[in-house]
């Protein structure tokens, strides 16, 4: 869960992490994915702390480069560069070990340190024409470093070619490149939409207003049709009252009759025979 979340939503991959951790903090796994989750969140002090413990069950080094960006995060960016010249960066792959410069090419970044950045970046896997998982990144952080420094055109140089390796979009190099160029990105859809308003005559209306429009048209909507409930209801109440009415005064008739009936049997047992 904590992998599914961590790059949509880091903060529900911290909260689930933690719950990992107290059912689970003897497992390094579980310590290595809270640290992950508290990186994503920038709670680097607990990540730091985390990747810690779990190096410490494993004995393994490639937690080292995250580890020393941490430090980074935390404004220690000497103590970043110090890790970048331990020996334990020897023992990492070369993914570890170009990890490690970048690290090591922002921390010269934190302390003003531009050009040494760029002389940190500059390595035998950014010459390289070779397309490697970390090409994008290197190539990317390099042009980066230059815009920084004010040199403009080989940055955009190595924008370009940043965009060349980077078919999966992990960096945003292609508006990068296009903003140096001067490019502008419009939005067709919201463009269209206000040209067929300015043709109607009539002004854009924020998309705000008329969703409250349709809110309150729904709930007088929903008033009419109560209203129109309750008349019919009072109509039925009418017609009924009617026919109690009408009942009532029927019965009020039959007993008259039955009273005049009974005055009548006992004048005819009172009356003298002939």
């Amino acid at each position: 869960m904590v992998a599914r979340l961590i790059d949509e939503d880091p903060e529900g991959a911290y909260a689930y992490s933690r719950i990992a951790l107290r059912l689970a903090s003897r497992v390094a796994a579980v310590r290595e994915a809270a640290g992950f989750a508290a990186y994503a969140s920038q709670k680097y002090s607990e990540a730091l702390a985390e990747f810690r413990a779990a190096r410490r069950m494993t004995g393994n080094v490639d937690l080292w480069p995250v580890m020393a960006d941490c430090e980074r995060g935390m404004g220690r960016p000497e103590k970043a560069l110090d890790m970048a010249g331990a020996p334990d960066v020897q023992k990492l792959d070369k993914a570890g070990q170009v990890e490690m410069r970048l690290v090591a090419a922002g921390a010269r970044r934190d302390m003003g340190q531009l050009d040494a950045a760029i002389v940190t970046l500059q390595s035998p896997e950014l010459a390289s024409h070779s397309v490697q998982p970390w090409t994008p990144r290197l190539r990317y952080a390099y042009a980066d470093a230059l815009l920084a420094a004010g040199r403009e055109d080989e940055a955009r140089e190595w924008f370009a070619k940043a965009v060349e390796s980077d078919k999966d979009g992990s960096t945003d190099a292609s508006d990068r490149l296009a903003e140096l160029d001067g490019v502008e990105f419009v939005d067709a859809l919201v463009e269209d939409e206000s040209e067929s308003e300015a043709d109607s005559g009539t002004e854009a209306e924020p998309t705000s207003v008329r969703e409250a429009d349709r809110v309150i048209q729904a709930e007088i909507d929903e008033v009419d049709e109560v209203d129109e409930i309750d008349d019919v209801d009072d109509e039925d109440l009418a017609d009924d009252d009617l026919d109690d009415a009408e009942d009532e005064r029927d019965e009020e008739r039959n007993e008259e009759r039955e009273d005049e009936g009974d005055d009548d049997d006992g004048h005819d047992e009172g009356a003298p025979r002939g």
